[in-house]
Order: C-alpha cells, then structure tokens, then sequence
C-alpha cells in the first residue's frame, strides 16, 4: 500500500514540477563545477587521485578543492608529521598512478600531490585549490588572524608551501624542498569553521575574528595578486560559507566577498543527529510544515541579501545521507517523523556515502517540486542527493545566474554518477537520462 501511495505522490509532484524544470532550462549555463578531495581517504578508503580520472570526474569538473591545509598554533601553513607520507612521499605504483608509471625512490616529489600534478597535467583545463581549514582543522585560525603582522605572516607561510611548493624535508626521505612542488595548486580555499563561532568546540575565539576574516581575505588577495605579477599566473581565491543565515550573520562582512573569485555555499547539514525528528538535510525548498523549515532556496536568498554576488555563489550539495532509525512511516512516507535515534552508515553514525545508499534494498521517493529525495529500508529512513536532485538544483542555479555547484567529497561518489549529473545539468542538457 505504501509503494502505491508513494508513486500516487510522486506522480503528482512531477506533474506540478514538469513547467518549471523546463523554465528553468533556458537560463546561461553556469561556470564552476566544483568537488572536494578527502586527501585521508586515500588511506582510509583507498580512493586515489587516479580514480578521479577513471570515474570521468576530472573532465567534467572545473576546480578540484584538496581537503585540507592545516595551521599550526603559531598561526602558520604546515603539513603535520603523520601527514607527510601520504601526502608526497609515498611511492605509487604503475597501476594506483594516474599516468600509469612507477614512482622512484629518489624522485623529489611523490604521494597525492604528484598525483594531483599528473592529474593537471593530463586535463589542463582542471584547476587546483588547497583547502585550509575545515571543521577539524580550524582551531588555529582565530590566531593566524589576530594581527595585522600575523595575517601576513600566515599569508606569506600558506603561498611557500602550498603555490611555491616548498615542501619540508623530513625523516630521512628524499622528497621535499624549495619549488618541489611548485604549480600542483593554483588557488586557495578558506574553509574557517567559523568565525563567528559556532564551530568545533576546541576552536580558538576572539570577538574579531569576523572583521579579522575580512582582513585576511584582503591580505590573501594582495598577496595572491604579488605571486601572480611574479609568475605571470593567475591564483583563485575562494571561501566555504555555511548553509546557515545566523552563521552568515555573526562570521562575515558584506565587504569580505569582493576580493573573492567565489564562495561555495553548503546547501547539506540542514538537519541531523541534533533533531529527533526526520528531514531532508539538502532539499533545495522547504515545502509548508517541513522540519527544517529551510531549504538551499532560503540559504542562497539569504547570502544574497548580505551581499554575495548571485555570480560567485556557488551551491553545495552533498555525497552523503543523513539518516535515522526506529522511524514510523504513518504519515507523510517516513517524513517529519520521529526517531528512536541516528541510523548508520559507511560514514558512521547518521551518515552514509552516496554510493552505499545507492546500494540497498529500500523503497525510494522523489520529491522533484522542492528537490528531495529519500528511501525507507525497514526502520530506517535516509535523505540523500541523487543525480535527479543535482540534476533539479543545476537547473535552479541556471535559472538564478548563480556560480555552479560543488560536490562534498569525490570518494562518496566514486563512479561519478554526481559529477555526471552536475556537469549535464549547468550544460542545461534536456536529454539526460536521469529525467
């Protein structure tokens, strides 16, 4: 009874939804087509640079963002000694490289950065941004900051190691030193979580941390803009902003987005293990009633309003579900309803890669009027962007001139099906299969 309801709802939704996914189709296609690189996960979940290729991900995105650079307590770019391994000492193997050749013992640059210099190499048009933060890695970022004499130092420390490519000399290996890995980045990405606050609870604050943001924001650009005179390059600069208005408000100045190339805005984590209800976390509108009441609808209008250019904002969507167990489908398919506790998945408690999710056996809905969808797999109900969703919120940023849209993470996806689906639908392809 359940599956007959369901598809009753959905052909309901689509029918209302056929005039404007159509609408939304004549808008100009957008620039970038954005994807983070988990670079922990080559470890812990042997996704390698190479398999970015082999989805076909490299040729469809624009920019691939590297997670993440850290800071140290002085307030400076480093790379931590349990990193340094995997990052460019570890040999590859003919068969894990993406040019299909054998690392040397002796060459100076190895690990997932000479994979990433490959991967540039064989897709040119692929540019490259080393993300500093995340939630983390953040605890440092009210210090590097704080000064005018410290924000140029962070500044000046971030660009040696990460554009410069001077890379540190350590435990007796042969890889490392000065330009070593010179022209792997051509862009930085800061993703401080947050400079409000609100963020990971061993976060460092200071009551200026937003105005000091804007501050390094300006000092990243002036200095950006040196290297490139230097070089004759050009180097992106960009921010990871959060999908919440009260967040926007307390960590950022209108001011801050003008030296900024982009800004990505996470359009997920609108709900989740802190609600004990069900919701969509990525919806893209918050239908009457919904808990949340928001959607990326109501995120991006608010950015908007604070004074993020419609051009540079780019959504965010999400590889991963959000999902809970000990749920009622009573009313509403398993929506709005309450829940024993997180459900878990791949990525542990109350989450799940796309490509795990893709893989059960559950009963599955879509909602294409406010861009969700979820499955139910026994007591278990999962919300999760499909390439339908993406397909859904490419057209809405065609459709508004935004940016593009941004996938968190590679390795969630790790055939490309998203990838696939946000490059098909900022080309505002009306044949795509997912349709």
């Amino acid at each position: 009874m359940l599956g007959v309801a369901a598809a009753a709802l959905a052909a309901v939704l689509a029918a209302g939804a056929v005039a404007a996914v159509d609408a939304v189709r004549s808008g100009s296609s957008a620039v970038h087509r954005i994807a983070y690189f988990a670079d922990w996960n080559q470890a812990v979940r042997d996704y390698r640079v190479s398999d970015v290729a082999d989805s076909g991900a490299a040729a469809r995105l624009t920019r691939l963002m590297w997670a993440f650079g850290e800071i140290d307590a002085d307030g400076r770019c480093h790379i931590p000694d349990d990193s340094a391994w995997e990052l460019y000492q570890r040999r590859y193997s003919a068969a894990e490289s993406v040019d299909g050749a054998a690392d040397s013992y002796e060459q100076p640059l190895a690990g997932g950065l000479r994979q990433l210099r490959e991967l540039r190499e064989r897709y040119p048009e692929l540019g490259a941004s080393i993300s500093l933060g995340g939630w983390n890695t953040s605890v440092h970022f009210s210090t590097a900051v704080r000064t005018e004499e410290s924000r140029r130092e962070f500044v000046s420390s971030c660009l040696d190691l990460w554009l410069r490519g001077d890379l540190p000399v350590r435990d007796g290996e042969p890889q490392g030193g000065p330009g070593v890995a010179a022209g792997v980045f051509d862009g930085i990405d800061l993703d401080w979580e947050w400079p409000g606050g609100d963020g990971h609870p061993d976060n460092i604050e200071h009551p200026a941390d937003r105005r000091n943001f804007t501050l390094l924001v300006r000092e990243f650009r002036r200095q950006l803009d040196e290297l490139g005179d230097q070089t004759g390059r050009e180097y992106t600069l960009s921010a990871s902003l959060p999908g919440d208005t009260q967040r926007m408000r307390d960590g950022y100045e209108p001011e801050v987005f003008e030296p900024l190339d982009f800004a990505t805005v996470q359009g997920y984590d609108l709900t989740g293990p802190w609600s004990s209800v069900t919701g969509h976390h990525s919806q893209l509108y918050a239908p009457e009633g919904a808990a949340p009441a928001v959607g990326v609808h109501s995120v991006v209008q608010g950015y908007l309003e604070h004074g993020l250019p419609a051009e540079k904002l780019v959504v965010g969507f999400p590889g991963f579900g959000r999902g809970w167990r000990g749920v009622g489908q009573q009313t509403s398919f398993g929506r709005r309803a309450e829940a024993e506790a997180p459900a878990s998945g791949d990525y542990g408690e109350h989450a799940a890669s796309y490509a795990e999710l893709e893989q059960r056996d559950a009963r599955r809905y879509f909602d294409p009027v406010n861009g969700a969808y979820w499955l139910v797999d026994g007591g278990e109900w999962w919300s999760y962007d499909t390439p339908r969703v993406v397909a859904r919120k490419g057209a809405y940023a065609r459709e508004r001139g935004l940016g593009g849209l941004m996938l968190w993470n590679l390795d969630m996806d790790p055939e490309g099906d998203l990838v696939r689906a946000m490059d098909t639908a900022l080309d505002g392809d009306t044949a795509a299969p997912w349709e």
